[in-house]
């Protein structure tokens, strides 16, 4: 069971008579709780704005605005909503007690109070409140939780560009939709030329940098629709929705160009001097119908344009 330290908990004491006032801040401050004094309803408004108090020990009966009306202001406020009002009333009648609770009161008490009740009753309302704090704390690292491992399931770990997995499902949906819609979608397929060469020479953490570096080019250069992933090894694959064949061949051009000016460390290893990429670029309807037909027909064109001397885009 959770225990509430009373020098942790500010409680705000509304009641236009001084002597009640008094009265409760003693008992109160007897036992630890900062205490903070509003003298009618407006008042009390403006010092739960300024203080931010954990509970309200509101009266009932007071000049400009009642307790009643307190109370429901507090409660329709997104950030006080959840502060716990204890409704102080000299009232016994059902009636009273029906249009407090339809006010958002937490819970009562009458006047005179008992010191031992009312000093319980703040207790019990400060422990469901600090409860409902660590739950809502709960639920939010809960949720973050899910989102990670949602994005997790759907993202490469090293690169942190979308996984193959990823890449296939989205490639099908994809299709389905440029073919319902009579769309063209395009895909690249890219590979690091020499890219073992580089790993050898230079260390597989290097190697990790430059993958990662990759795959941040692909993706702040695609738009926010279009996916980068990563196929596999050394190799990236994006998806251009709605693009059709000359189009995907400059965006394929672009991203290839971005990579070959880019410095890379001790890219002058590499036998041609520089790192580069090769590309292969396909198009739905006209290069395949089905999304591992373009896929395939990609890596050909990937392939032919390493075979015609890489750092290269072949897009027809």
């Amino acid at each position: 069971m959770i225990e509430v330290r009373p020098d942790m908990s500010k409680v705000l004491v509304v009641d236009d008579m001084p002597l009640n006032r008094k009265l409760q801040k003693t008992y109160l401050k007897e036992v630890g709780y900062k205490v903070v004094l509003a003298e009618d309803g407006i008042d009390a408004l403006r010092r739960i704005r300024e203080e931010s108090p954990d509970l309200i020990l509101l009266d009932v009966m007071m000049p400009k605005m009642d307790g009643f009306q307190v109370c429901k202001h507090i409660k329709n406020n997104s950030r006080t909503k959840f502060t716990p009002v204890i409704l102080v009333t000299a009232l016994n009648e059902i009636e009273a007690k029906i249009k407090g609770i339809e006010a958002g009161a937490d819970d009562f008490i009458s006047k005179p109070f008992n010191k031992l009740e009312l000093l319980a009753r703040v207790k019990s309302l400060l422990r469901i409140k600090h409860l409902n704090k660590e739950l809502q704390v709960k639920i939010h690292q809960l949720e973050n939780a899910q989102k990670k491992l949602k994005k997790l399931a759907v993202t490469d770990g090293l690169t942190g560009a979308f996984n193959y997995r990823f890449f296939k499902k989205q490639l099908t949906k994809e299709v389905i939709r440029a073919e319902r819609h009579n769309k063209n979608v395009s895909i690249i397929m890219l590979d690091i030329d020499y890219f073992k060469n580089y790993n050898d020479t230079n260390g597989h953490p290097a190697g990790d940098a430059v993958l990662k570096t990759i795959a941040e080019i692909l993706s702040k250069n695609i738009r926010n629709i279009d996916i980068a992933a990563r196929y596999g090894g050394e190799e990236f694959a994006i998806i251009l929705v709605e693009t059709n064949k000359a189009s995907g061949g400059i965006v394929a051009n672009k991203l290839k160009r971005l990579i070959e000016y880019y410095k890379f460390y001790h890219e002058e290893t590499q036998p041609n001097g520089k790192l580069t990429v090769s590309m292969g670029v396909a198009t739905f309807p006209e290069n395949g119908k089905m999304p591992d037909d373009l896929v395939a027909f990609a890596d050909k064109r990937l392939y032919k344009a390493k075979k015609q001397g890489r750092n290269k885009v072949i897009s027809d």
